[in-house]
């Protein structure tokens, strides 16, 4: 039931999102800023979103299903269990150690190679071993969705993160890079705090054992090996960091994209045999998720005859993952939607002209504000950040400020990622969990006031230095 409590939140933010359309005038800025009336969006018009959706985020929405098939064919090993109890039992007593390490670990990646998507992979692995140690549930969202949210709130070198903020403010990855790292810093202590003293540990293990997360444990003679899996899981890890890592765009090197020309380019007999096997992949620092969905197939395969599992029984598994993924998966597809609707439907820019006109030039609280509204309009950074910035400039026009308003952005988008019925780390990682959204915001608001109280401690320190 409090699966579907979250969809029920996502469909009323959706409902919402289209009854504004009602309330409130488009506007469009080009060269100059220009309403076009209202566009009333009904229940049809919604429907007719799908195509765009699918089209252009889809993929998200198939990664999550391969994602659950993944692991529904991991269960079937009987090693995952084997590998998870002996995790645990490494662990065991040093429990704080595990968090610290995961939620500083998740946090890094997001902030330095852009994984909040892509490490959804590894959620339900990291959820299993937390339910297993006896974590709430809710805890284990603080854990994954929560390191995220905190990457976010300290990018640093994720160029597809920050492109558009590149774009428009033109700053450099680089600019005022200690400001990133201390809030980065910061908030991960916070959240492992907030995690290690405010957390209750599940006591009733027989129902943990039971838990449809963690596969039922395996006896005897029946264990099997887990060093395999082990390998496999590592590789993937480790592929997909290098395949996410920008390496030209934010540090000026074209080593693997000189190896993939190389490669695919590479002619036998005047054919480019490795070129046409390894079809449309991108070299490594150009990844999408797509990638990741090939490389999780091309595992489940690898899997399928080091673990001598007869493909019925493959399929089986993979299709049972798959089930387990589908509400997650609407809600990528609820998400998106009301991403294209404001996106189709701009009555945001008449929100944000109001309150930028609030105050004369660039001013801390509207901008933040402003961040915070297009953050939660926009389930995606690239979107949050152009929904507003091409207006934004024509306002602030002293460019001295830009580089510090490129970290507010940023900081400010991580943090509302945190509650945001639009962000989609936090709201599939609910549906997975079970955890209501209730419960988690009255586990997490006193950590999102803290915070929003840093990072505008950090905002006033960098407007005294301008």
């Amino acid at each position: 039931m409090k699966k579907h409590k979250v969809l029920k939140v996502a469909i009323i933010t959706l409902l919402i999102c289209a009854l504004l359309t009602w309330i409130i005038p488009c506007a469009t800025y080009q060269m100059e800023y220009t309403e076009i009336g209202r566009y009333q969006v009904g229940l049809f018009d919604i429907l007719s979103y799908q195509s765009t959706v699918l089209g252009y985020f889809g993929y998200v929405a198939l990664f999550v299903l391969v994602v659950g098939g993944f692991y529904g064919v991991l269960f079937k090993t009987g090693a995952y269990r084997a590998m998870l109890d002996s995790i645990c039992k490494k662990f065991k007593g040093k429990e704080t150690i595990f968090v610290i390490v995961i939620i500083s670990l998740f946090a890094i990646l997001t902030s330095f190679a852009g994984l909040q998507l892509a490490l959804l992979m590894f959620f339900p692995f990291v959820i299993s071993l937390l339910l297993m140690m006896g974590y709430s549930r809710v805890a284990t969202v603080a854990v994954t969705a929560g390191s995220v949210a905190v990457g976010l709130m300290g990018t640093t070198f994720a160029y597809n993160t920050t492109q558009v903020l590149q774009e428009y403010l033109s700053v450099e990855l680089t600019d005022l890079i200690w400001a990133k790292v201390i809030l980065l810093v910061i908030g991960i202590i916070l959240l492992a705090l907030s995690v290690v003293k405010f957390s209750k540990k599940d006591s009733l293990k027989k129902e943990i054992e039971k838990d449809e997360f963690i596969p039922e444990p395996v006896k005897g003679k029946a264990k099997k090996r887990i060093w395999p899996l082990v390998i496999i899981l590592d590789l993937i890890f480790l592929v997909m960091v290098l395949g996410f890592i920008t390496w030209s765009n934010s540090f000026g090197i074209d080593l693997f994209t000189d190896v993939y020309t190389a490669v695919t380019e590479f002619e036998l007999f005047g054919f480019p045999i490795f070129g046409k096997i390894l079809g449309a992949v991108s070299p490594f620092g150009y990844w999408s998720l797509l990638e990741l969905i090939t490389i999780m197939i091309l595992a489940v395969i690898i899997i399928k005859f080091v673990y001598k599992i007869k493909w019925d029984e493959i399929i089986n598994a993979f299709g049972k993952g798959v089930k387990k993924a589908l509400l997650p998966a609407t809600i990528v597809i609820l998400i998106y939607t009301v991403l294209v609707l404001t996106t189709y439907d701009p009555y945001q820019l008449v929100i944000y002209k109001v309150i930028l006109g609030l105050s004369k030039g660039f001013n801390i609280f509207t901008t933040g504000l402003v961040i915070v509204l297009s953050s939660i309009f926009n389930g995606d950074p690239v979107y949050a950040f152009y929904s507003v910035l091409p207006y934004f400039v024509s306002v602030v026009t002293d460019t001295n400020y830009y580089q510090m308003i490129a970290v507010i952005f940023q900081a400010l988008y991580g943090i509302v990622t945190l509650v945001a019925p639009t962000s989609i780390p936090l709201m599939l990682t609910l549906a997975y969990t079970g955890a209501s959204y209730k419960d988690w915001f009255k586990y997490i608001w006193k950590l999102l006031v803290a915070l929003l109280v840093v990072a505008f401690i950090i905002f006033t320190i960098l407007l005294l230095i301008v």
